[in-house]
């Protein structure tokens, strides 16, 4: 019979198990390298193993809707206050109710607390309102005596009463009244960004935004209302407002965020720099359906939001936009008010069509992204008031892991034990198996937690603990296979062969029924659970990873050794404690004839 061919792959699969060795060693190192490059070398654990922020939310009735609190709405505000959460780069929080009007919020450490506390606390009640004046934001000074050609007679005269003639008006000076806000704060020496809207989409043409409405379009929707000077109720709100401190703005919000959208308002914009008295809500923030923050790199914009609005948002902002483009400045702004706060009042140019715009002007990235955050996620249902905030120690937690963790090594010793004692050699195997599979499931836990903020939990650490199971009964099987082959009369090296097809689809059928089960797992259920399915999925498929690529062309590399092929008592692979049959080359012998008893 002639000999296979020199560099063709035998029948029995063994090919070349070196090469395949030295690419899940590759692999390996690069996980390994990318790990300590990401400047990582521990997963990011969970609030029960590291501690973090828990708030307890109470619902509120709104003005008007005596019976908003219910289970949908609840409900609503659990799942809108989570993509929030979860729209800051955060992981297993935990967002679930308690009682008929309480949520509680649990965040890991790591997680800036503040800006957490103002994602899941914001109503995110949004309204585009055309400004009808704006000023700077501290409080209007005391009213200046009148300049006339009779200032002197006056003065003179307001000396003998004890008293200044006041000006006929209650209104800001003349150096910020009715004049564009960067105007009137460049007067008070202090800068401020102006923020624009544009158009973009496919109504820009040549990259500027689409022309201004036809009269006929100006005629359908009525000026906002009051006129530009405001009331003198709203003058006066105007005047005494200070928007340039903590409390001033605050109380402003409050008032502003309580009115209804059909009134106009008095509100400070979200740095302090200005206050303005703002029409009717013109487009609700209902109408938008989706934002986004970004980072213009070709007009030099910096970070901006991308707005897009639904076909009746869309409407609105092209008429109203349309009307403010033909006024003076400061009436052809348009205040984004988010909670009674102005966020941001860019000024039009041009009616903004396409149903898409950009807020563009003082924004970094983490202000764009926020407020992008809170628009794409919606409004609450309800209002929520912060009742408690409590820091959460990791005290409970780190003893629990410390005792999951005696208890997986003494599992693990337990294993070990058993396979030294049963396997004896093939132990040797068994434990470089499970070092591979460590070695990749934390390196891949470490590098997910950099990537998609992937946190390790106490469930988590669980799942890990039965993988350490699910992985040695893989041996385990391949192992039996290749016993029994030899229990058959065949050396190692057909054994390893031949044991393997049946031994690979024992395995895959149950890594596959594993699989499955922790992906309904993690499908069905919500908060730490899915930390368990998660890691017991992972590791069932490293599981497949490391038997394929590690343990089966390392057999075939050890059945080349005499220490093993030769059967020695120590490698677990000898025929006579197996109690293997004679070889099968022996039983092929022809019988003798049987000798006829009477020739006997």
């Amino acid at each position: 019979m002639a000999a296979p061919k020199k560099g063709r792959r035998s029948p029995g699969g063994q090919g070349r198990p070196g090469r395949v060795l030295a690419l899940i060693l590759i692999a390996m190192v690069a996980l390994t390298g990318g790990m300590f490059a990401s400047g990582h070398a521990t997963p990011r654990l969970g609030i029960d193993l590291a501690g973090g922020t828990s708030f307890t939310l109470e619902a509120k009735n709104e003005p008007g809707k005596p019976n908003a609190i219910n289970e949908t709405n609840m409900n609503t505000a659990v799942g809108i206050i989570e993509r929030r959460v979860n729209g800051l780069g955060v992981t297993e929080a935990e967002v679930q109710t308690q009682g008929s009007k309480h949520i509680i919020v649990n965040i890991p450490k790591g997680t800036n607390a503040t800006q957490a506390r103002q994602q899941v606390g914001t109503t995110a009640k949004l309204g585009f309102r055309p400004v009808l004046t704006s000023t700077a934001g501290v409080k209007a000074p005391e009213p200046a005596p009148s300049a006339s050609s009779d200032a002197g007679k006056d003065k003179d005269k307001s000396k003998e009463d004890g008293k200044a003639k006041p000006s006929g008006s209650a209104s800001p000076s003349a150096s910020t009244q009715g004049r564009p806000v960067t105007d009137a704060l460049k007067a008070d020496g202090t800068p401020s960004p102006k923020a624009t809207a544009s158009v973009s989409g496919e109504d820009a043409k040549n990259g500027q935004p689409s022309a201004k409405p036809s009269d006929k379009g100006d005629k359908k929707s009525p000026e906002p209302t009051p006129s530009a000077g405001g009331t003198a109720a709203l003058q006066k709100q105007l005047d005494a407002l200070d928007c340039s401190t903590k409390e001033g703005r605050a109380k402003a919000n409050e008032a502003a965020a309580a009115a209804k959208t059909s009134d106009p308002i008095v509100a400070c914009r979200k740095d302090g720099q200005v206050k303005e008295i703002l029409g009717p809500v013109a487009v609700e923030g209902a109408n938008v359906s989706g934002a986004s923050a970004v980072f213009d790199t070709q007009q030099g914009k910096g970070w901006l939001v991308q707005l897009k609005f639904d076909s009746t948002g869309s409407k609105k902002f092209a008429q109203v936009t349309g009307q403010l483009a033909s006024k003076p400045a400061p009436q052809n702004q348009f205040a984004i008010v988010l909670d009674g706060e102005v966020v941001s009042d860019p000024s039009v140019s041009s009616s903004i069509t396409g149903g898409q715009a950009e807020i563009s002007g003082g924004f970094t990235q983490q202000s764009a992204q926020d407020l992008a955050n809170v628009l794409s996620y919606g409004a609450l249902p309800l209002s929520f008031d912060i009742v408690t905030e409590t820091t959460v120690t990791a005290a409970l937690g780190g003893e629990q892991l410390r005792a999951g963790l005696i208890a997986g090594a003494i599992g693990l010793a337990l294993v070990v034990l058993y396979l030294v004692i049963y396997y004896r050699g093939l132990a040797l195997v068994a434990l470089a198996s499970l070092l591979c599979s460590a070695i990749l499931t934390y390196t891949i836990m470490v590098l997910l937690g950099t990537a998609i903020g992937f946190a390790l939990n106490l469930p988590a650490v669980c799942g890990a603990i039965v993988a350490i199971g699910i992985t040695a009964d893989s041996f385990i099987v391949y192992f039996e296979r290749i016993r029994d082959e030899i229990r058959e009369g065949r050396s190692l090296r057909p054994a390893v062969e031949r044991g393997w097809p049946r031994a690979r689809r024992t395995i895959l059928v149950s890594d596959f029924v594993s699989f499955l089960a922790a992906a309904v797992l993690f499908v069905v259920t919500v908060g730490k659970v899915q930390g368990f399915a998660f890691t017991l999925g992972l590791t069932t498929l490293l599981d497949v990873v490391v038997v394929f690529l590690f343990t089966k062309p390392l057999m075939t590399l050890l059945a080349r050794r005499k220490f093993f092929a030769s059967g020695h008592p120590w490698s677990g692979l000898d025929p006579k404690r197996l109690g293997a049959k004679p070889p099968l080359r022996a039983s092929r012998r022809r019988p003798s004839a049987p000798v006829d008893p009477k020739e006997a």
